[in-house]
């Protein structure tokens, strides 16, 4: 299985999850102070950047070897 088929599974795997957890987590936080939701989706709609970068940059180091 190449890496660009791995790291297309595993990120779709782990965005789904990612989801679920941040939905499990938005219900304990809504209903706090308005500057605490705030905080808590502003970094749950950035913190997943890191490792779908970290998953697209294993993917593409795996092309480079390969070569044409």
């Amino acid at each position: 299985m190449s890496r660009n088929m791995i790291a297309s599974l595993a990120g779709i795997g782990g965005f789904i999850a990612y989801v679920v957890v941040v939905l499990l987590l938005a219900d304990h936080v809504r209903g706090l102070h308005w500057a605490i939701e705030s905080l808590f989706f502003a970094a749950a709609g950035i913190v997943w950047v890191w490792p779908a970068k970290w998953l697209i940059a294993w993917a593409v180091r795996g092309n480079r070897r390969a070569g044409p």
